[in-house]
Formats: C-alpha cells, structure tokens, sequence
C-alpha cells in the first residue's frame, strides 16, 4: 500500500504518537521479536477473539496460509511504532484460526531486500520450485513494489531466505504491488495476480511451473480494481461440478467469472460488495487475503480494521469467515460466515425460542445479561411484524445509554444500515462483539458488515437489550454465547516439542527474543503438559542477573517435588531436588552467556552433560521420583531458557566438550534445523575440546541468513589463530586464516541450503571438499599453524552446523 495514502490512514485515525524510525536492521538482528517481555491483551479495546498485533502497527493480511498444524498470518507491519512506517511482515501462528499467538518478525528491511509491501504466500508441498533442503515443505512468499520478489522458508516459516538476492521475477508496467499466488489444479500449475495501474487498474496474469520462473498470459483491466486483488474459484451452492472464479480487490468489491488457466472472464462488467463496512484504507474493512494450502477445502478470508487501536497497538484483522458462493434472486453472490472454530471460545450459552418483543421492557429476553465479548445469533419473523425497526443495543448502561444499536428498519429493510431483504419471511442476525470490534451477519452471511467500535468494557456498561419499536415482532430463535478470550495459549519465542499448554509456578513468565524469560526472588518453575520417566531432555540455559537457571524434570504439578540441573553462578553445574544437592560439576558460569545442559535418565540414573560434552560432567543415582512434567526454572534472578527438546536430534559430533563459544552467541538449533546455531554481527567461533594436527574433519554447514558457516581448525583457544573453510553467500567456498584468504572456489550458495564441508589436513597440505565430492575444491598449502582445536565458525549473520567429526 502506498506511502501517501497510509500517512492519510495516520491523520484520519487520529494517531497523535510519533512512530520510530523502523528502518533496516542488520541481518545478524534477525529474525526480530521487538515486543515488550509480556503482553497481557487485556487492555481497553484490544479485541479479545480478533487478531492483532502484541504491538506496533499493522495493516494489510499478507499470505495467510495453512501449513503442518499450524495456520499462519502474515501482515504488514511497524514493530516500532504505532504508525505506518518502513514495512515488515509481521507473524503470528494459530492450531484454529482463533488462538493466535505472537511470533518474532517474518521479513526484515536489511536482512530481506526491497519494499516489503504486501502480497501472498503458498506452500509448496510437491517442491516444486526444488527449494526444499529436509523435511519441511517450501513455504514461498512473494512480496516487493514495481515488480515480484522472492522469499521462502524451509524451517516452517521461522526464517525467511531471499530467492535470487530478491531479484524481481516479474515486473509489470506503471505502478505495481500486491501480487497473490494460487495452484490452478486443473492445469497443474501456479497462477500469480498483480495489480498495476499500466494503463488503467488492473491485474496481470501469469503463470509457472515452478514458483520461480513466470511467464505472461494477460491482463485484466477493470477500473475500480484497486492495489490488493485476490483471486480464488468457488463451487456455485456447494456444487463442486459448477465452479466460479472470483475476483477481488482490497475494498471487497468483486465479479465472478471464468479462468481457462491464462485469462479471466468477467460476468460482470460492475463489480458487488461481499462486505458493507467502510470498505477504504481510513476505514474498517480492507485487503482481504484469503488462505492457502487449506486442509478441508474451505475458502477463508481474514482482512484488515484499520479504526481499531490503543497505547500499544494499532490495527487488527477481522475475525476468519468462510467464503461461499451462493444463487440469490439478484445473481450469484459472496456470502461470508464466522468460521465454525468460534465455537471453541464460547464459555456458556442461553437460548430461547417463540418470544415476542415489543416496546415494553419486560419482553426482552436478554434483561439481566451482561457481557464483554461475546455472540449473539437470532431470528426474526418478518411476516407477522408490526414494528417499525428492532433490534439490539449493545454495551447498555443503565441510563439508557449504550455504544452501538444493530437495528433492522423494516420498511427500509436494512440491518445496521445496509440493504437486506428478508429471506422467505424471515430475517436471521448474528453479531459478534469484542472490545473494540462488531462483526454483523444478515441471513446466512449474505449480508456482512464489519466495523470497528470502541465499546466501554467497564463493568456498568456491559448490558444487552433487544428491542422493539412501533409494535412487535417475534423473535423465532435466540442464542447467546460468552467467548472467552483467545490469547495466552501459545508460545511466542520458546523453540519446544513439549506439550502446552505451559503453566508458571512461582515468579513471572514472559516472551523475550532469547526464549522465554523468566524472573524471581526464589525460585520459579514454567512446566510443560508432557511428562515423562526415562529420557533425553536438553535445552539451553542463560543467568541475565541472579543466581541460576536451568531444566526441572519428574516434577509434580506444583513443583514441591522435582529434580533440577542448573547453571549456578556461584561457579557450578548442579543436580538437585528439595531437601537435597545431589552433585555439582565446579565450572566457570558467566551471567548472560548461554550454556547447553542435556539431562539423560534411566531409572535411578541421571547424567548430566553440558555444552555438548560427550562425557557427562554429573553421573549421579537417585531414586526419589521415577517420573513427571518436564519444563525449566530460574532461582533469584532473571534467566531465559530455549530449545526445551524432549529426544530430539540434538547436536550430533564426536569431538570432545565441553563446546567453547568465542564472540557471538551459539544455541541449539530447531527441530527444523537440528545442530549448534551460531550468530553473531562479525565472526563468531565455537571450539570443541578436540586438538588435531592432521586429520579428516567433515559436517554440514547451513547460512540461515547473512553471509558465511564454516568449518574452523587448528584453532588458538581465543581463535585469533585459526584456519577455516567455509560456504560464502557471495558465491564461493573459500579457505582463509586472519590476514589471508587461501584459496576460494566459486560455486552458488543458497542460503537455507545445506552443504557438506569436508578438511582433510596433513602437515602444510589443507584440501577442502564440497558436498561430497571425490576431487577437493580447494588443495592447498600453508604453514601457519600446524595443530589446534576443531570447532565451528559464523559470519554476519546466523548459521546452523551439524554431524562434526573427526575421523
């Protein structure tokens, strides 16, 4: 969306908070969480079941889209600010399309090049575009002004890696932006849309193979298709033999029409509304996306408020509605409807049935009811009515004041101002109400109006009241439903494959950019769902300020009963549970240094292992508890913790440990991305405890982002002395020492991508060999240093390296 018309949006909106400057970042910054270290989303007007940001700005939905579990949305966003300003795409999960929870920053100015303006994402479960590097599929996102950029994920969209250096796959004439790319499954092939104003509002059509390579097909021009298209087929009342083509622009104005997989028909030459709120980017509905990748089939549609914000937030996304495509007496129509997932948050129902209202108070069936959020599903018997209009008043007082009417006018016959005919002598309503949000339904969805209202949530001014005036009217059927709210049930920054939902005992829990965060006076426990007796359970550990940190395991639920490892800054590595120490390792402990612990147990055995040491620093017998929850604890201080991973992967070596970070930060990687992490602005070094003059040294080496992962040998225990052999996002493999580049071999290197590194060294002899290659890349000779330790090496950014072995 462009500059001019959001810096309108800020004026309009009345949002007098300056905005930081939300410029590029370096891409050792990312991925970003800059959010404060807890949000409860409990503040006035913060909607408690709609979608929005844990802080910042945010506009328009960009590529939602459904993938392993897991729904996940996009959107445009300043992380930094409460206005428009330098875009990224912001990122949040949800397991139901209501639950969602906060995850750190998809796309970055720095580390993702270009305007990163709006636009769709698909996942590409047949690889097609030949991206995928291990078990996840390519999730690929295209995004960019004045021509299509390229990013995609191969760890289920926990980072995002430019396809080409963001080189532009297609570019339109005029102005162009917000492209959206679907599967033609009919043809087996990717259709992309993109809006440009080259001779007149538009979309070009294009279609590829392969995600990558796009060729034109042709344009359809239509003057109030304006910027955000979106572009998905529908069955015709359910018939999945009679299916339309439907397309949208970011006002939800659309046509119906045909697709023969290059160009698009029209069976309209004006366009319909399929939402009646104020459909503009000053108003309450605007930039719908629908979902891709959808695992039964339906067509949902999620899109921006821009009316709703608070002291921490602005903006929201509308509640996730169904698209259907149905036959009324005035055509083919849209109808939109609550997705059935609501259901989750409903907390207690009252229904009634056969009710007749009228002026008088006392036939109102909804007096004594009070509520903050909640749903509200009703209908009305047109036929026999007398009254003029009736309706609801939402958030009464008992005054007589209230925040907003929904009001049918029957004369007029519309629902909250806008045209609905009754439907076989009836007239169905269905109105969901948060805090900041009214979303009203008319007749199964084909009336949809969505707005934003800030409604007083103050305990005085909750009450309800369906009226009537001018006579009566007989209200067929009621339901009311409370819903609860939708945040607090994921997790935002802990990387963990156990059980939620997690539960904190003792002290306070938030989400910080390292994991989560947590403080106390004493000790704090955060436990997960999963329990379990014997087992391999490692995560890594950080003291920010304080005394420890660490893994708790065979807990009970309220952690008077428990074994913890910790980190303790007194000097030691530590087995205990209450009432007793079990053993201590003495190790030097720095405060905001991360450690790794691995706790293995087997009965009354527990091991304890840090820093990837193959030996455990701790072998210790206790038989006080044989089973529990696993999760973590901090003791009088402040801590983070990550990676929590019950028998996972780990980081597979056989060099000795204790694992030495020099510079930067190493940590676990993802289940994802198995192995040690490294990362850090300029070089960053981790050394195992394995010296080696000549050898075979080989592993794979990963670029999450920035420029280089490496292979280190022959180190110096501060790495001023060292050789390392590594993969260059520039495009080579190079051999180099401080002050001399060796040898380079030039190659691509896709970031994302895994590459097998192998050294075999034998005296001034060093010969590199790449992905496994008979024939060395580079062969080389130089007298430096003869012997040292073998370790791992990042450069600008952030890299994963695994199965390091020295044979």
């Amino acid at each position: 969306m462009r500059l001019r018309i959001l810096l309108t949006l800020v004026l309009v909106a009345g949002i007098l908070l300056p905005a930081a400057p939300a410029g590029a970042s370096p891409s050792s910054d990312y991925p970003q969480f800059p959010y404060p270290a807890t949000a409860a989303y409990d503040e006035p007007y913060r909607g408690q079941f709609h979608f929005s940001s844990r802080a910042g700005w945010m506009n328009d939905v960009n590529a939602p889209l459904y993938y392993n579990g897991l729904y996940h949305l996009f959107y445009q966003h300043n992380p930094h600010g409460l206005a428009w300003d330098t875009m990224h795409w912001g990122h949040a999960t949800s397991p139901d399309l209501v639950h969602w929870t906060q995850k750190p920053v998809a796309l970055e100015p720095g580390a993702h090049p270009g305007d990163l303006f709006s636009g769709a994402g698909v996942v590409d479960t047949t690889n097609t575009s030949g991206l995928r590097t291990g078990t996840d599929a390519p999730i690929v996102v295209f995004t960019g002004t004045n021509g299509v950029s390229i990013a995609y994920s191969t760890d289920g969209a926990r980072t995002f890696q430019n396809y080409d250096r963001g080189r532009k796959v297609v570019t339109p004439t005029g102005t162009s932006r917000d492209p959206k790319v679907l599967w033609d499954a009919a043809r087996g092939r990717w259709v992309m849309v993109v809006w440009s104003d080259g001779g007149g509002n538009g979309v070009n059509v294009y279609t590829s193979t392969n995600l990558l390579d796009w060729t034109y097909r042709s344009r359809y021009t239509a003057g109030w298709l304006f910027e955000c298209p979106d572009f998905f087929p529908l069955p015709v009342d359910g018939d999945g033999g009679n299916v339309r083509w439907v397309m949208t622009d970011a006002s939800g104005e659309y046509v119906t029409g045909t697709f023969d997989g290059g160009t698009f028909g029209p069976d309209w030459s004006s366009p319909q509304r399929m939402d009646q709120g104020r459909n503009s980017f000053d108003g309450s509905f605007y930039a719908g996306l629908t979902f891709s990748n959808m695992p039964d089939g339906r067509t949902v549609q999620m899109a921006w408020q821009p009316g709703n914000h608070g002291a921490t937030w602005t903006g929201n996304a509308s509640f996730p509605a169904q698209l259907r495509l149905v036959s009324t007496p005035a055509g083919l129509r849209v109808t939109r409807n609550p997705v059935a997932e609501l259901a989750g948050l409903r907390a207690d129902t009252t229904t009634w049935s056969n009710r007749t209202v009228t002026a008088d108070p006392a036939t109102d069936p909804f007096t004594g009811i009070t509520a903050d959020t909640y749903e509200i599903i009703a209908e009305f018997d047109t036929s026999t009515a007398t009254a003029t209009q009736f309706g609801f008043q939402l958030h009464r007082r008992a005054d007589g004041g209230y925040d907003r009417a929904v009001v049918y006018d029957r004369a007029a016959q519309t629902l909250y101002g806008a045209p609905l005919a009754p439907l076989n002598g009836r007239v169905k309503l269905r109105l969901l109400v948060d805090r900041g949000q009214l979303e009203v339904f008319g007749n199964d969805g084909r009336l949809s109006v969505t707005d934003n209202v800030n409604f007083n949530s103050a305990a005085g001014s909750q009450g309800i009241r369906l009226f009537a005036t001018g006579g009566s009217v007989r209200l067929v059927s009621a339901e009311f439903h409370r819903l609860s709210s939708a945040w607090g049930q994921g997790q935002s920054t802990l990387e963990s494959n156990l059980a939620g939902p997690w539960r904190s005992v003792g002290g306070t829990w938030g989400d910080a950019a390292a994991g989560k965060l947590g403080t106390a006076g004493g000790d704090a426990f955060y436990l997960s769902a999963t329990t379990a007796a014997d087992f391999t359970y490692e995560g890594d550990v950080t003291i920010a300020s304080g005394t420890a940190a660490a893994l708790t395991f065979r807990s009970n639920a309220d952690a008077s009963q428990h074994y913890t490892a910790n980190i303790d800054a007194s000097g030691v590595v530590k087995l205990w549970r209450p009432g007793r120490v079990i053993a201590t390792y003495p190790t030097s402990i720095t405060p905001g240094r991360t450690y790794h612990l691995k706790v293995v147990t087997a009965g009354a055995a527990i091991k304890v292992y840090l820093d990837h040491g193959t030996t455990p620093v701790i072998d210790a017998t206790d038989t006080a508890y044989a089973a529990g929850y696993l999760g973590a604890n901090v003791y009088n201080g402040t801590g983070t913790v990550q990676h929590l991973t019950l028998n996972g992967p780990g980081f597979a070596t056989n060099l000795a440990g204790p694992w030495q970070p020099v510079n930067g930060t190493w940590t676990t990687g993802t289940a994802a991305r198995p192995g040690a992490r490294g990362n850090a602005a300029g070089d960053t070094f981790y050394l195992s405890r394995t010296v080696a003059a000549d050898f075979t040294y080989e592993g794979d080496v990963t670029i999450v982002n920035g420029t280089a992962a490496a292979l280190t040998f022959r180190a110096s225990a501060d790495a001023t002395a060292h050789y390392t052999a590594n993969i260059d996002a520039s495009g080579v493999v190079k051999l180099w020492r401080p002050g001399r580049d060796i040898a380079s071999y030039p190659t691509t290197i896709t970031p994302g991508r895994t590459y097998h590194l192998k050294v075999v060294a034998s005296g001034a002899s060093i010969k590199v060999y790449f992905n496994n290659g008979a024939t060395p890349v580079i062969d080389a000779t130089d007298t430096a240093y003869s012997s040292g330790y073998l370790g791992a090496n990042v450069f600008d950014g952030t890299g994963v390296v695994q199965r390091l072995n020295r044979s």
